[in-house]
């Protein structure tokens, strides 16, 4: 799950810097990707301790959980940027590759937690 974070916030910051420079920086916003990997990030390099891996892993599941309820906002608009009506085409696309990365993770990490209390359990 380590691994995992760290993939996932390296893919965000990826898409955040380069929906920023492909719209040719002219917004800030377009960077929101990226404030979402770098905290996934840090949560990571955290979660490499045995001591500190579960905090860190619950706080990467916030950050994710956060993260998918603020782009899911624009991801529900891939309706008109499929039909070409969409105001901020290239927003609403950049969200939707957001929201499906996060929400992936949560499931991925919401399976991790349920397994691992079950093998505790017995």
């Amino acid at each position: 799950m380590v691994r995992f974070t760290a993939a996932l916030g390296v893919a965000l910051v990826i898409l955040g810097v380069g929906a920023y420079v492909l719209t040719s920086a002219v917004s800030v916003t377009a960077l929101i990707p990226a404030f979402v990997g770098v905290p996934l990030l840090a949560c990571a390099a955290v979660a490499r301790s045995a001591r500190w891996r579960r905090p860190a892993l619950a706080v990467a599941l916030a950050v994710a959980l956060l993260g998918a309820l603020g782009s899911a906002m624009n991801a529900i608009k891939i309706g008109e940027a499929i039909a070409g009506t969409a105001q901020r085409p290239s927003a609403v696309w950049v969200s939707t590759v957001m929201f499906v990365l996060l929400v992936g993770y949560l499931a991925v990490g919401v399976r991790a937690v349920l397994n691992a209390r079950a093998g505790s359990a017995r």
